[in-house]
């Protein structure tokens, strides 16, 4: 397995246009996916399970009531209860009346050709991987139990089912090669980190010590991009806007994969954030570092 993996340095044409084509599905979906739009929330569901079921897993919606409407989270498992939990999760939704190209239909294609790529693999791993696209991460129900991941996790917590990693796939499309592209939450992290937007950052908490910095490792070992690690005190602040939050309250490990969101693309939460701005060529390194991680997770 390990040469085959490997092989995947060599960066198959067919990945970036799988990519490419989930991207375009969702944000050609009209009108916005945002909560207020149910039928259009509804088509990328379908979407997203669709694609799941090509695959050799199990398949479900898990439904949820939020102010009298019927929201939904896609659930696809791979070897079903055979060991430890993974979760890798994404939202589908958007703030507001934008296509969301970055955020976050790019995090949505790395969860699908995450799961395509781990399908050929998934009977040599010891634990199991359910792959999670969630609804309503965004305002106005973002932190807030409404939350799809919230729903999620909280029905892990409830059932007593343990999670040994949990990995959120938030905004991974946009990158730039000019100088001082990259901006930071602390005035420090520009004296450690680079100022060129073109890295990936594993995102964790000193509370779930090491997990991140695994994390950070693997992807290293299999991916053409730079991966650097963020690891924050605390789960209050920058390090906690998406969904792998609602893991964390709930005591399990989670990383955020994210390319920085506000503090690198201009376009956030903007009518801006369209395909034409994401670079796909390294969306697929991401990927594929995330793919090695969990074929090597022990």
């Amino acid at each position: 397995m390990f040469f085959q993996i490997q092989a995947m340095a060599q960066l198959p044409k067919s990945q970036v246009k799988r990519l490419y084509a989930d991207v375009e599905m969702l944000t050609k979906i009209s009108p916005a996916r945002n909560y207020e739009n149910l039928q259009s929330l509804n088509v990328a569901a379908e979407h997203i399970y669709k694609t799941f079921k090509k695959l050799n897993c199990k398949v479900d919606y898990q439904d949820f009531m939020v102010e009298g409407k019927t929201y939904k989270n896609v659930i696809a498992s791979f070897n079903e209860k055979k060991g430890a939990r993974i979760v890798i999760g994404a939202h589908y939704d958007v703030c507001g009346n934008q296509d969301g190209a970055d955020d976050n239909a790019s995090g949505v294609a790395g969860l699908l050709e995450t799961a395509r790529l781990l399908n050929d693999f998934k009977d040599d791993l010891p634990f199991q991987i359910d792959f999670v696209a969630y609804s309503l991460e965004e305002p106005p129900f973002f932190a807030t139990q409404n939350m799809g991941s919230a729903v999620h996790a909280n029905f892990l917590k409830a059932k007593e089912i343990g999670v040994e990693l949990m990995i959120c796939y938030e905004m991974i499309g946009f990158f730039s090669d000019e100088p001082n592209s990259q901006e930071y939450p602390m005035p420090l992290m520009k004296q450690k980190y680079p100022r060129t937007a073109n890295f990936i950052a594993v995102i964790g908490i000193t509370e779930f010590e090491g997990i991140a910095e695994k994390m950070h490792l693997f992807m290293k070992k299999n991916s053409q991009i730079d991966v650097q690690f963020f690891d924050f005190p605390t789960r209050y602040s920058v390090e906690s806007l998406s969904d792998h939050r609602n893991y964390w309250e709930n005591g399990f490990p989670a990383v955020m994969i994210n390319n920085t969101s506000f503090f690198r693309n201009p376009n956030y939460h903007k009518k801006a954030d369209k395909i034409a701005t994401l670079n796909f060529e390294k969306m697929a390194e991401v990927v594929n570092g995330v793919f090695y991680a969990l074929t090597h997770w022990k």
